[in-house]
């Protein structure tokens, strides 16, 4: 990991400067670079970065977007009532931490006031949303919104160097 650089991505809207600030836009700018993943693409902003280019004239563009859910496994009701009960004592021990703090009590009981109200919350909030399913989405899935490429374009101005130094890069 390269230190002093931003790994995280970085919301648009608090960027000043930015063309359109706080509506969706299209991208401007020439294309400089194109890659099959997200993380080739960071890199060869990184790169730029490290050669001290004004990176602020970079976007990183998916395109083909594509929402994909992968399937992570079968729901059954003891999974989910197993699932309810955990989320839901965690929940309560939260809260009954703060229920101790707020009313000075016994701590062991205020925890186990919590940790069952949790628990009776957990149990109702997700048998709930699976019984009324009704065995039609018997499976946990999370979603993903990818693109096909990701291309890497720069405003005019600084687009031909940005080129000349991602020719340099070996991805």
């Amino acid at each position: 990991m390269l230190t002093g650089h931003n790994d995280g991505m970085t919301n648009p809207l608090s960027q000043p400067g930015r063309p359109g600030q706080g509506l969706p836009t299209p991208p401007s700018g020439w294309p400089i670079g194109s890659y099959p993943t997200y993380a080739e693409a960071q890199r060869a902003v990184d790169y730029l970065s490290d050669q001290e280019f004004s990176v602020q004239d970079v976007t990183i563009v998916g395109v083909d977007l594509m929402q994909v859910e992968r399937v992570i496994g079968r729901l059954t009701w003891p999974k989910v009532i197993g699932g309810g009960i955990l989320s839901g004592a965690w929940l309560g021990v939260f809260l009954g931490l703060i229920l101790a703090i707020i009313t000075n009590t016994n701590y062991f009981s205020a925890l186990l006031v919590g940790v069952l109200g949790g628990v009776v919350f957990g149990l109702i909030s997700a048998s709930i949303p699976y019984a009324a399913t009704k065995g039609q989405r018997d499976f946990a899935s999370t979603m993903q919104l990818v693109a096909g490429r990701y291309d890497v374009l720069c405003e005019p101005k600084t687009a031909e160097k940005a080129r000349d130094l991602l020719a340099r890069l070996a991805i």
